[in-house]
């Protein structure tokens, strides 16, 4: 299991994902993106969904994280979980073949009255590594103590604990904060838009960086050549 933490040290993992409402989501052009990230370098793989972690599982060998979300995101989602909420979401990710799992690992309740620590057993009990996406230092060091194995700074910005989290780019602060007081490994991800943040990250202390948006989210990136007079 340490090795699968291992192979992230120093690496940019690339999020391949799509809402079902989006023209890539098929799983013909999810596959071809993969490809594509690969091609380009992308150390490892963050997927959404038993379907694209086979599919991610049969293109490589490099780490795979998995996760689980809804097809249409709840108006309310900063107030809710709704990355891996439950043990039957984590059975799915494993039964994929997921390397990884990434859940949500804030302090926020979860369906059912379920327990972030019984998913993180699960996960390792099935000989899998637990990634804890959190969005405060507080819930860091609690995830930490429910036996995460690795901490993602994925919810940064994204609930109502974080809302003093940075707006347009990564919360470098909240990166800072992990590494020196958790001592374990930390993911930087959320709003990384610049190749110089992908460098700051590493010179903070960051295990590795997940780089979604910039990079496999055209219409997003569209938006932003688009709309940039209207900022």
């Amino acid at each position: 299991m340490n090795n699968v933490v291992e192979k992230l040290k120093g690496i940019v993992v690339v999020s391949v994902q799509a809402m079902p409402s989006e023209p890539l989501y098929p799983e013909k052009c999810m596959a071809a993106m993969m490809k594509s990230v690969l091609n380009g370098g992308a150390g490892a793989l963050r997927v959404a969904g038993a379907r694209d972690v086979k599919s991610a599982k049969a293109l490589t060998n490099v780490p795979v994280i998995g996760l689980t979300k809804p097809n249409q995101i709840p108006k309310n989602w900063k107030e809710i979980v709704y990355i891996t909420p439950t043990v039957k979401d984590v059975i799915e990710l494993v039964e994929a073949g997921a390397d990884i799992v990434a859940l949500d690992a804030t302090q926020r309740k979860r369906p059912d009255n379920e327990k972030l620590e019984d998913l993180i057993k699960f996960i390792h009990i099935k000989k899998r590594i637990a990634m804890a996406d959190i969005s405060t230092l507080e819930e860091g060091i609690a995830a930490k103590e429910a036996g995460a194995d690795i901490l993602s700074t994925t919810l940064a910005g994204y609930t109502l604990e974080s809302a003093s989290s940075p707006v347009n780019e990564p919360d470098f602060e909240l990166l800072k904060q992990l590494v020196e007081q958790t001592n374990m490994p930390v993911a930087l991800e959320g709003r990384i838009w610049e190749p110089e943040q992908v460098d700051r990250a590493f010179e903070l202390g960051a295990h590795c960086v997940v780089i979604g948006s910039a990079i496999t989210r055209p219409q997003l990136i569209t938006k932003r050549f688009v709309f940039r007079k209207e900022k």
